[in-house]
């Protein structure tokens, strides 16, 4: 078993997200992801601005961020955003602690502002959370 395999099934468990879920939108995240990249996070997710659209997921490794969206009638799967980290800007989270609740922003290399809300169920998921995005962006901020 690869490392994204392996880190992937226990993140996803983590975030509550079921095991048919999670073998529908498989095949997607292995065009994307190296099989030696590490899951850090695994989380079902809307986008704000579109909330008709349907629910997306949302992988973030260490080296990429993929988003896939799975449409609300046909429940049919596409790509909607594979993402190098070096290739995003201006990524910023916000905690709503009211609402146990984050949105995540960043703006991809085409311009284009990409805005996710994960709905996380309690409160300490949400301070979790920021430590795993500190992790990731900030550090990565620090190497470049």
């Amino acid at each position: 078993m690869d490392v994204f395999s392996r880190t992937f099934l226990p993140a996803a468990a983590e975030a509550g997200v079921a095991i048919p879920t999670v073998s529908r939108h498989m095949p997607i995240f292995r065009r994307c992801v190296e099989p030696d990249d590490t899951t850090v996070l695994v989380r079902r997710c809307l986008r704000p601005d579109a909330p008709m659209s349907g629910e997306f997921m949302m992988v973030l490794t260490y080296r990429r961020l993929v988003v896939t969206q799975e449409t609300r009638v046909l429940h049919r799967l596409r790509l909607h955003l594979n993402a190098n980290l070096r290739h995003l800007s201006n990524v910023t989270w916000n905690a709503e602690l009211g609402r146990s609740a984050m949105e995540v922003a960043a703006t991809a290399v085409d311009g284009v502002r990409e805005r996710f809300r994960l709905r996380l169920g309690e409160p300490e998921a949400v301070g979790h959370l920021d430590q795993l995005l500190s992790q990731v962006f900030r550090s990565r901020t620090a190497t470049i």
